[in-house]
């Protein structure tokens, strides 16, 4: 299954969880602070990073910043607040997926099998090439016409979700679903955004796209050149 590591300050909730992933295969380490948690993700090098963000030494968000900021693991945040505002803040903050408290621990482990799904190996060992674009999700690099890309962590996610269906149109809602974790609409701004600063980084416009091309009403494509 996978290397877990559990930021929770509730001893009881700590203690049951750890128990119930360790039963179902899940190697757990559990802490119950934040700064705890940023040292974990390099001292454990987690496979699975699951954050509850009432944290008693350090704002769950600022853990989440800092655990970016060294580490694309992936984090899954337990959260009280449940408003279509709040999710997509801590999605762009970086946090892949999310449970609402109270949550069970079945929850977590269903949580935890859909980020290694959606990060499976089986695609990220394949370097995408569309045309001029190279795309390896191993290192997470990106070059095109043979120069690097620098891309931040959902730009590139964004770009490769695109990657896996060249030419054929993306909605919004599939791409919030893959690349964000959310599986319903209101968050169009979000993936708007996202697409601007990876068409400014690629040297493209939405008035002049190259490889970006948004089908109003329907979705973004990535446009098939040649090399």
């Amino acid at each position: 299954m996978a290397r877990v590591l559990l930021v929770e300050d509730d001893d009881a909730i700590r203690t049951s969880l750890s128990k119930a992933l360790t039963a179902v295969g899940h190697v757990v380490t559990a802490v119950s602070g934040g700064a705890e948690g940023v040292a974990g993700v390099a001292r454990e090098r987690p496979e699975v990073v699951l954050l509850d963000l009432g944290l008693p030494d350090l704002d769950g968000r600022d853990v989440l910043a800092m655990v970016r900021a060294v580490s694309d693991v992936p984090v899954i945040v337990a959260t009280a607040r449940d408003d279509d505002a709040s999710v997509v803040k801590l999605l762009d903050a970086g946090a892949d997926d999310y449970v609402i408290k109270p949550y069970s621990s079945a929850q977590i482990d269903a949580r935890i099998r859909a980020v290694l799904r959606r990060l499976g190996t089986d695609q990220q060992d394949v370097t995408v090439d569309v045309g001029p674009l190279k795309i390896d999700p191993r290192s997470r690099e990106v070059t095109l016409d043979g120069n690097p890309v620098d891309l931040t962590r959902k730009e590139f996610d964004l770009l490769l979700a695109l990657s896996r269906r060249p030419g054929a149109v993306v909605s919004k809602r599939e791409l919030l679903a893959e690349v964000w974790g959310l599986p319903w609409g209101g968050g169009d701004r979000t993936v708007d955004v996202h697409l601007s600063w990876l068409r400014r980084k690629l040297g493209e416009t939405a008035a002049a796209p190259r490889l970006l091309h948004s089908v109003r009403g329907v979705g973004v494509k990535l446009a098939i050149l040649d090399s």
